[in-house]
């Protein structure tokens, strides 16, 4: 029986000691972030100061800007964020030095990956696992989507583990004492399989950064702008770790990812990976909203002296609204013979069925070995192990289900078949 969780201080958040030091802490260390900062810090931590290309820097400022601007955030918050945008100006100078040294790279061919698509909470995750246990295909772990290459200032380890690996184990502990239920939420243990897009976000592009902080300027900027460079610029970083496998006397494999943000921006993927099979869930969104605003308030209890509840509700209601408005609008790009349609309620039926509709339209053969992969990796990872999160969206956020559902009438218009009735 999964154990049923009760959040019931939300929205008023009853902090620990502990909580309220490093709040504190931070208060007393305040900083306003600038991009001289970032990038001379990420110089600092690889020895490198080629960013490459420099359209980079507007998307930066812009999501510099924003967060400065987030009077109401703690200054933990920004600290979080500063170090964030580290990560990803470093990441950015070994990506370009890894190229200039070997441009070789650009020749690798990604061939045939499958790629999941489809909202936030609505089984991506669940489903990328699932395929990415079958050793005949290639997906990114958490702590390589967090840092793809190694530094070469940094020492190796002297219990051999890699250094990207254990921070990535480290952050992961320390999220989980400061906000105990996001095993139940969102697992990131560093062997997770991740969303590709953290591939962009050294480009300082994507999506993602919404999920960080809410960033309305930044979305604006994303949604009016051409997204075929940043997935190009994922798809060389993909380039780059399949050319580190082979110098490493690995195989090449097929690639299976996965990411939200691919739902409005199918004609891109179609674009950059044009012999793909896409495989795209679907489920309530007010499920999925649910899901969401809970998971992100929750998220925030040391970012915030108050959970701003409706701002929430308002800012991703109107975000799924507009990736399901793309997603109708663009589903014809992928045809019948390279997608697979998911629905959420027979997908969590019988997940395994799914797995093998996603291989036959690939093309990858059925084998006993790699239904035993699958098989193994369902029995260690057994659907609500830390628990089930209870939501109470009309208590929390103010609304109905009933309410909400009306807003996306379309979506079930348009998906009749993928989506069951709601009672």
């Amino acid at each position: 029986m999964t154990e049923k969780i009760e959040i019931d201080d939300l929205l008023s958040p009853q902090l620990t000691d502990a909580q309220r030091h490093a709040i504190a802490q931070a208060e007393a260390n305040p900083m306003v972030i600038t991009e001289e900062a970032v990038l001379g810090a990420a110089q600092q931590a690889t020895g490198l100061s080629d960013f490459g290309p420099e359209d980079f820097h507007e998307r930066l400022q812009l999501l510099i800007d924003e967060w400065n601007g987030d009077t109401r955030a703690y200054a933990l918050k920004r600290h979080f964020l500063f170090g964030y945008a580290v990560r990803y100006a470093s990441n950015r100078l070994l990506i370009q030095d890894c190229l200039k040294q070997h441009p070789e790279i650009h020749d690798e061919v990604i061939e045939r990956p499958i790629i999941i698509a489809g909202m936030p909470r609505s089984g991506t995750t669940h489903l990328l696992n699932l395929l990415g246990a079958d050793t005949r295909l290639r997906s990114n772990p958490l702590w390589e989507c967090y840092e793809p290459l190694p530094n070469p200032l940094e020492p190796p380890r002297a219990d051999g583990v890699d250094p990207r690996y254990a921070r990535t184990a480290e952050k992961w502990e320390m999220q989980r004492k400061s906000s105990p239920l996001s095993a139940a939420m969102h697992p990131m243990e560093p062997d997770h399989l991740h969303e590709d897009i953290e591939l962009q976000g050294p480009d300082f592009a994507s999506y993602n950064f919404e999920w960080i902080a809410r960033a309305p300027r930044f979305r604006d900027h994303y949604l009016s702008h051409d997204q075929t460079p940043h997935y190009e610029y994922m798809k060389t970083v993909f380039k780059i770790l399949q050319w580190r496998d082979v110098q490493a006397g690995l195989p090449r494999k097929r690639w299976v990812t996965k990411c939200p943000q691919h739902l409005e921006q199918l004609p891109v993927l179609k674009r950059v990976f044009p012999d793909a099979t896409v495989a795209i869930t679907y489920r309530d969104p007010v499920e999925v909203i649910q899901s969401a605003i809970t998971m992100i308030a929750y998220g925030e209890r040391m970012s915030y002296p108050t959970i701003d509840a409706q701002g929430l509700l308002e800012y991703w209601s109107d975000r799924i609204e507009k990736l399901l408005r793309a997603n109708v609008r663009d589903r014809h790009v992928w045809p019948e013979a390279q997608s697979v349609d998911v629905p959420f309620e027979v997908f969590m039926a019988d997940d395994m069925a799914i797995v093998r509709a996603v291989r036959e339209k690939a093309g990858l053969p059925e084998t006993d070995r790699a239904n035993r992969e699958v098989a193994d990796f369902i029995a260690s990872h057994p659907r609500g192990k830390h628990g089930q999160i209870v939501y109470h969206l009309e208590r929390d956020f103010g609304i109905s289900p009933e309410e909400l559902r009306k807003r996306f009438d379309f979506y079930f218009e348009a998906f009749p078949k993928a989506l069951r009735p709601v009672s």
